[in-house]
């Protein structure tokens, strides 16, 4: 089994800043870490850093440093015992050494089967190692004392940074794909060839962001949408015909047929299922990067939370195109929303409200009792149908896969941090921009949980279990 670990940028850049005081020496922290336990891949999530103080390192030298164990780990072995959580060490190489040393490897065997043994989980601790240059890399640290590398760390900040051990990362940019690299460089497209990807709606923007990413060359695409094609959704949902229409096929067969027939190697996960399901949400937080393209209020808050426990970046699009009733447009506009997972948030963006939010989930649970809350005023009521336009789908589309790209392969002159919301009036013919606000108050301390029961915190996910550790952190 594969396992790989995953930090927000803020995690990042406090690690960088204390593993590196400009001393030259070494220096370590130690991390908590949830866990997403799937069946081939353990996913670890940095939910809570500890940083040892310098003066308390009883030797700290260009290649080595003694920290007092005895002092740090108890209080936080004896948290992650309780809450099911992974330990994570990690310390600096100011000289640059990309690998584990000999002294490293003889501290790690020493500390980590008390690890273990404290923790009484199966499931695995980590050892890692960051370079001045930012790149992290580790591994496993068995309970037997072997070492498996960790085959990725990634980082979600304003950047996107994928380290990947060496193994798998060099194949060869495939002839389709080598505009690309043009573009973007080969790194970039072999990065793309090894991440997976899930994108949650696949009808309006959804189809047309699932065309771009597999034609960039993404390895895999994780696809998520009950419903079938109807022949309304013909002007927009590309590769869908009317015999699909007719036959009441599903959106993500359709969809996963075109990528099968394209033959460019990206491997297609159609989940003919609602995300409202604890099996759906498990298979999408394997994943490396998020996009919602709902209409629903409750879906894309339940995305953005999903993003939030399990470390992932998520990109959010949304289309509005309000008619006046006489065949004319009053506006038409949309916004991309780049979301890190301990940032602000859609609801502390006001892209929705609490009371927008209960009513779309009571809608979606209850249809009779919605109804008659909306009969008697008691709730705000969710419109049930838009227009759609193909050619604004695209261009909101094409905006969500560009502002991906600028987070993995930094090309903007001005960097990444002032567009964290891009937003569209083709009305007004205006663009506008703004940053990354205060992370969002109801969802910052979820960042990095990972696993918990319910899933998510949502009794609607409680039906099925999850594997262990499954405890509420």
């Amino acid at each position: 089994m594969q396992t790989i670990l995953r930090m927000t940028g803020r995690q990042h850049a406090l690690l960088r800043a204390h593993l590196f005081p400009r001393d030259g020496n070494e220096a370590v922290a130690v991390a908590l870490c949830g866990r997403r336990v799937g069946e081939s891949r353990h996913v670890l999530t940095v939910r809570k850093i500890e940083l040892v103080p310098y003066e308390a390192c009883a030797v700290r030298t260009p290649m080595r440093v003694t920290w007092p164990t005895d002092q740090v780990l108890p209080p936080l072995l004896e948290e992650a015992s309780r809450r099911g959580l992974a330990l994570l060490k990690i310390h600096s190489h100011p000289e640059g050494l990309a690998k584990f040393s000999q002294t490293d490897d003889e501290s790690d065997c020493a500390l980590f089967p008390s690890v273990y043994a404290w923790t009484e989980s199966e499931h695995p601790h980590a050892s890692v190692i960051m370079l001045p240059s930012g790149r992290v890399f580790g591994r496993v640290v068995k309970e037997s004392g072997e070492f498996e590398s960790l085959p990725l760390v990634s980082v979600a900040g304003d950047d996107l940074q994928y380290f990947w051990h060496s193994s798998g990362s060099e194949e060869d940019v495939p002839e389709f794909a080598r505009r690309h690299a043009q573009a973007f460089g080969a790194g970039t497209t072999r990065a793309l060839r090894n991440l997976s990807i899930a994108i949650v709606g696949c009808s309006g923007t959804g189809s047309l962001v699932i065309e771009q990413l597999a034609r960039l060359g993404v390895g895999r695409l994780v696809i998520v949408d009950p419903d079938r094609v109807e022949e309304k959704n013909l002007n927009r949902i590309l590769n869908a015909t009317m015999e699909d229409a007719r036959l009441e096929r599903l959106k993500v067969e359709v969809l996963a047929r075109a990528i099968h027939h394209m033959e460019l190697g990206t491997k297609i996960v159609p989940l003919a299922r609602n995300l409202f399901d604890a099996e759906v949400v498990r298979q999408v937080a394997e994943c490396e990067v998020l996009f919602g393209c709902m209409d629903s209020v409750d879906g894309r808050h339940l995305l953005n939370r999903l993003a939030v426990f399990y470390s992932l970046p998520y990109f959010d699009v949304g289309v509005k195109l309000v008619a006046d009733g006489q065949g004319g447009v009053e506006q038409i506009c949309g916004t991309v929303h780049y979301l890190q997972p301990d940032g602000s948030s859609l609801l502390s963006r006001g892209v929705y409200t609490i009371e927008q939010m209960r009513a779309a989930a009571l809608k979606r649970t209850n249809p009779t009792a919605y109804r008659d809350q909306l009969r008697e005023k008691y709730i705000v009521g969710v419109q049930e149908e838009r227009p759609a336009v193909i050619s604004v789908n695209m261009q909101l589309a094409s905006t969500a896969v560009n502002e991906f790209l600028a987070r993995l392969h930094n090309y903007r002159d001005d960097g990444n941090t002032p567009f964290a919301v891009n937003r569209i009036s083709l009305t007004q013919a205006q663009t506008y921009y703004e940053p990354d606000g205060k992370p969002c108050r109801a969802l910052a301390r979820h960042v990095g949980r990972g696993d918990v029961s319910p899933l998510l915190e949502f009794p609607e996910l409680s039906e099925t279990t999850v594997s262990e550790p499954g405890m509420a952190a």
